[in-house]
């Protein structure tokens, strides 16, 4: 099952939160098809998204993570509420990479070294909060540790990996965002920079020393005394439904609900995030037509 643990450290200012994902991502490669060096980017963005929703606070508030590189991927999309439950999408699920040097799924390739980092955090207000970044190397980590340095002002370490299996399903996969809060002198830096180096990278742990969330957290924060705030499963949940997708069609307007009547009878949609395909006949969009004022 996958989760998130948000802890705190009882003896200096550092909070942190780490989660598993190796299901959610699964979950992700199976709709949408994606090859390893995209599921691995997918998996990364979902997750990222997925801790950063559960940091929110407010019912019916939700962020949403978009990447747009130069790579042959294109953009990608994750949208979480603040449970942590996440969806998402890419642009070219079937790209196909040679891997890096080091034998790692080339990622920073796939999506490009070269665009932004947009984060929408709405928090059910007039108008949602918007932080935009240049992409730093594309590899996703580093890019969303840029996003907190510069948008929100908040030293942050962040890691995330998924580990493809030779049949391309989802092997393990999880991450960790560890942030310094006000006060934090040199000292708290060296022992927070230490157990990262000392924990390494994110997947080794997982499937080497069969850790979880909190056990990634302990060895990345060993020299503090840790607070455990909360321990929530997350999912790939998406939210459609085909109540929700007639709103959209009625939103369209009388002129456009017309044209799919007339020039084809129907309509047949399909939702970005789950491949729920959903059939309007005709009579049904005449139904919609006479909500939408036609």
């Amino acid at each position: 099952m996958d989760e998130i643990i948000r802890v705190i450290a009882k003896n200096a200012p550092v909070k942190a939160m780490a989660i598993t994902g190796r299901s959610l991502t699964e979950r992700a490669r199976q709709i949408h098809k994606t090859l390893p060096v995209v599921t691995a980017a997918l998996g990364r963005s979902l997750m990222a998204c997925s801790m950063m929703g559960d940091q929110l606070k407010g019912e019916g508030a939700s962020v949403t993570l978009r990447i747009k590189g130069d790579g042959p991927m294109g953009s990608l999309t994750a949208v979480a509420d603040t449970e942590g439950n996440v969806r998402g999408y890419v642009q070219n699920p079937a790209v196909l990479l040679p891997a890096r040097a080091d034998g790692k799924l080339d990622v920073g390739g796939a999506v490009g070294r070269s665009g932004t980092l947009t984060v929408i955090k709405d928090l059910d207000m007039k108008e949602p909060y918007v932080g935009m970044v240049p992409l730093v190397s594309g590899e996703i980590a580093e890019d969303v540790t840029e996003y907190f340095a510069v948008s929100e002002q908040i030293p942050t370490a962040c890691a995330l990996g998924v580990l493809v299996d030779t049949d391309q399903s989802v092997l393990r996969a999880g991450g960790y965002l560890i942030q310094l809060l006000p006060g934090a002198g040199d000292d708290v830096i060296d022992k927070v920079e230490a157990g990262v180096k000392a924990l390494g990278p994110v997947t080794a742990a997982l499937m080497e020393e069969g850790m979880d969330a909190e056990g990634l957290l302990r060895r990345a924060l060993a020299e503090f005394d840790l607070e455990i705030l909360e321990r929530r499963p997350v999912e790939y949940k998406c939210y459609c439904s085909r109540e929700r997708v007639a709103q959209a069609l009625i939103s369209m307007g009388p002129e456009e609900l017309h044209s799919l009547i007339e020039e084809q009878g129907g309509a047949e949609l399909t939702c970005q995030f789950c491949d729920e395909v959903y059939h309007f006949t005709g009579e049904e969009l005449s139904q919609l037509l006479k909500k939408a004022g036609g």
